[in-house]
């Protein structure tokens, strides 16, 4: 038997394992510092739209009375908590000031609701809410002023 069949090599993990785990660590150190100060204030936009049931209740009424979503969309279904989470949302001016957009189920199509508002005491005032569709890509303004 020959020294030489004996010999078995050792992977590079196995070699380097603390050269790996060292900038693993710093790799994960590093992404979570980026994701939680780009994030923390996409987080609580979205939890405060997700607490403010009047702000899209109101514009899906508005947008249900206009006769061209009638026509395209058909009736809005009510908002469920999931698509104000995978939505986005913007609070500016002291939460006085929103921008939203969160997708909507429609009894023929489903689609975008976009809503831009500023509050005037406890009421929303909407400047603007547009709804989108893609295929045909269409954008049907209910409110723009």
């Amino acid at each position: 038997m020959q020294d030489n069949d004996l010999i078995v090599k050792e992977s590079w993990i196995k070699k380097n394992w603390k050269w790996f785990l060292a900038l693993a660590i710093v790799f994960l150190l590093l992404l979570a510092v980026i994701l939680s100060s780009t994030s923390q204030k996409g987080i609580s936009d979205l939890a405060s739209a997700y607490n403010d049931h009047s702000l899209h209740e109101k514009a899906i009424d508005l947008a249900n009375t206009n006769k061209e979503v009638q026509e395209i969309i058909g009736k809005i279904n009510p908002i469920d908590k999931l698509a104000i989470l995978e939505g986005n949302a913007i609070y500016s001016n002291n939460n006085n000031t929103v921008s939203l957009s969160i997708r909507i189920t429609g009894a023929k199509k489903n689609g975008k609701l976009d809503i831009d508002a500023v509050k005037k005491g406890s009421e929303w005032h909407y400047t603007k809410i547009i709804v989108r569709t893609k295929k045909p890509k269409e954008e049907i303004i209910v409110v723009d002023k």
